[in-house]
């Protein structure tokens, strides 16, 4: 990638300006680090900013706030990087990297975590874990909390715990005039309803205080089914899930094993009685035949280190998703994937499910900004194919077949935190009733729509 682009008078200034008053790093064009800190998860994805204000301090985070205003720059914010549709960099503009703040505290007796702006998953859960508690996250480690947490998190203790948002007890926010303020149920209690399920789009939370939970008997692992298995397991999972306890919490991905041959890896989690969660384990296994199986006791941590690895070795790939929220896994709509999985067009390329249901489904709809709250599948449509690769559009086209083919099984909308930029009828009905206050506070704390790189929300 060629970066040796002349800068502007106004990304000149603004490099100035951050060097003389920053605790942290700025990097700019044409600096040995920039394309290793421009780096992100998604090699698909073109942008190239200007500078980047790697932050260490909230001071940090305002100056370079403020910085970008005063030199009429664009403004994205990186937290975990793993964005896939690159809102973690802007072109020509000024990314907020907070990837040098990433501290995490716990007090255990509140059973309440302090998570930087830029801590991910497997921070939280290395730092919960310690102490034998846990949160309700996500199901990669490498993902950034904030971005989790702000755009909802579906996670395997959705059911026992609720979304991450949901968990979210309180933050401090860098607003789009540079103001820092601190938010929670009495304080700025409009913005800290905006905030739980809206994304990025009212400013750059620099901490977040997040409700931690005991982790009790937890078994997890996985659960490998030869293809041939695949339809009557996902049938039986449907009918499974119907009367599935709060404490189970089952994450699905049909991809291509070892053997470059699809399968159907179910990975569950337990957090409750061991004795119980043990028959509930072995019920999953009685689905079908399964090829692999390891499953036992485990820490969070534990559990990630796979998808971590995944991730890891998946870095600067290309990827496209689409998502659908199915009410249930009706046998049309598993027809329709797995038809499309035999015929996907790369090994990468995957479908993935999360199970919404229990506690999560029961906070009421208003309670914070994100909009759905009946039981439900999400289905994460995942293209993936090697960099080097000169069929991108055959890939996006095998994920849209697949997206459009379950639409007339599926809710309105879609998930808001994997919703790309283009995906704005979904966006419109992501939030259903919360969507004109929602836009309402997007005008009261970004009337010049400084965060515009964030989550889409709905138009109007």
């Amino acid at each position: 990638m060629n970066v040796m682009k002349k800068s502007t008078t106004s990304e000149l200034a603004a490099t100035r300006e951050l060097r003389a008053q920053m605790q942290g790093r700025v990097v700019s064009w044409g600096d040995d680090d920039y394309a290793r800190t421009r780096r992100v998860w998604n090699g698909a994805v073109e942008h190239q900013p200007a500078l980047f204000a790697v932050c260490e301090t909230t001071t940090d985070v305002q100056a370079a706030v403020w910085s970008a205003r005063r030199n009429g720059l664009s403004l994205a914010v990186r937290g975990g990087g793993h964005d896939w549709a690159g809102r973690a960099l802007c072109p020509n503009g000024l990314v907020i990297d907070l990837s040098g703040m990433r501290q995490v505290s716990v007090d255990p007796h509140a059973r309440v975590a302090t998570v930087s702006g830029g801590a991910t998953i497997k921070d939280v859960a290395a730092a919960a874990g310690f102490h034998g508690l846990v949160a309700a996250l996500g199901n990669c480690g490498e993902v950034g909390m904030a971005g989790l947490t702000l755009g909802g998190g579906y996670g395997p203790l959705n059911g026992r715990y609720g979304l991450a948002a949901d968990n979210l007890l309180g933050a401090e926010v860098v607003l789009a005039d540079g103001r820092r303020v601190t938010t929670g149920p009495g304080q700025e209690p409009e913005l800290f309803w905006a905030l739980r399920g809206g994304g990025g789009n009212f400013g750059v939370v620099t901490s977040m205080r997040v409700q931690l939970h005991e982790a009790r008997g937890m078994l997890a692992g996985s659960i490998v089914y030869p293809w041939t298995e695949a339809e009557p397991v996902l049938r039986r999972y449907a009918a499974f899930a119907e009367t599935m306890p709060d404490e189970l919490g089952v994450s699905m991905i049909m991809t291509s094993g070892p053997d470059g041959q699809p399968a159907l890896m179910l990975s569950p989690l337990w957090n409750g009685d061991r004795d119980q969660g043990e028959r509930m384990i072995g019920d999953l296994q009685s689905l079908g035949t399964p090829q692999f199986a390891q499953l036992g006791p485990m820490t969070y941590t534990e559990m990630l280190a796979p998808f971590d690895a995944w991730v890891a070795e998946a870095t600067g790939c290309h990827w496209e998703i689409r998502t659908r929220s199915l009410p249930v896994l009706m046998p049309g709509a598993i027809d329709a994937i797995i038809r499309a999985v035999a015929r996907k067009t790369s090994p990468r390329s995957a479908v993935a499910f999360h199970h919404f249901h229990g506690a999560a489904t029961r906070i009421p709809a208003e309670a914070i900004a994100f909009g759905l709250r009946q039981e439900h599948i999400m289905v994460e449509i995942i293209a993936g194919w090697e960099r080097d690769a000169s069929n991108g559009a055959a890939h996006r086209q095998w994920a849209h077949d697949l997206w459009k083919s379950l639409a007339p099984f599926a809710l309105p909308g879609g998930y808001a935190n994997l919703l790309g930029p283009d995906h704005r009828e979904q966006a419109a009905a992501a939030y259903g009733d919360n969507s004109v206050r929602l836009r309402a506070l997007k005008r009261r704390f970004d009337p010049d729509r400084v965060f515009t790189s964030a989550i889409p929300l709905p138009e109007g």
